[in-house]
């Protein structure tokens, strides 16, 4: 709604991101809900787990692609549990969209990245609708 929208232009930015991850979260969790955990394959409650960190990869924190559902063990304990991580995730998505994260982070990483108010107000509303 517009009332909506007009509420979180007020917010700042590390409390739009915040409210963007606690929906993108939510989304990836219901639509990964029937899935393995990508990187150990045990059927259990699973977590958002990013290929690429969110905290060293902000351009790739909301991409659909970096982010599956993973069980708390691999996610948290195992700090991703990267290696059978990635090759699920090829398997799961295609080296070639593999590769398309990769090259968004190597470019942000070589350019720079900022948040943009509009692209987290856009993030929140798409993931808020689901």
């Amino acid at each position: 709604t517009m009332a909506y929208k007009e509420t979180l232009q007020k917010k700042s930015v590390p409390q739009l991101i915040a409210i963007a991850v606690r929906y993108f979260h939510k989304f990836i969790r219901t639509r990964d809900k029937d899935l393995p955990c990508i990187s150990c394959g045990r059927y259990t409650k699973l977590q958002a787990g990013h290929f690429y960190s969110a905290g060293n990869h902000p351009s790739v924190r909301f991409n659909e692609d970096n982010v599956h559902g993973q069980c708390i063990q691999c996610n948290h304990f195992l700090s991703a549990n990267l290696l059978p991580y990635r090759a699920n995730l090829i398997k799961k998505i295609g080296q070639e969209r593999v590769d398309k994260i990769t090259l968004n982070v190597e470019m942000s990483k070589k350019f720079g990245f900022k948040w943009s108010r509009l692209f987290l107000i856009e993030t929140i509303l798409k993931y808020k609708g689901l």
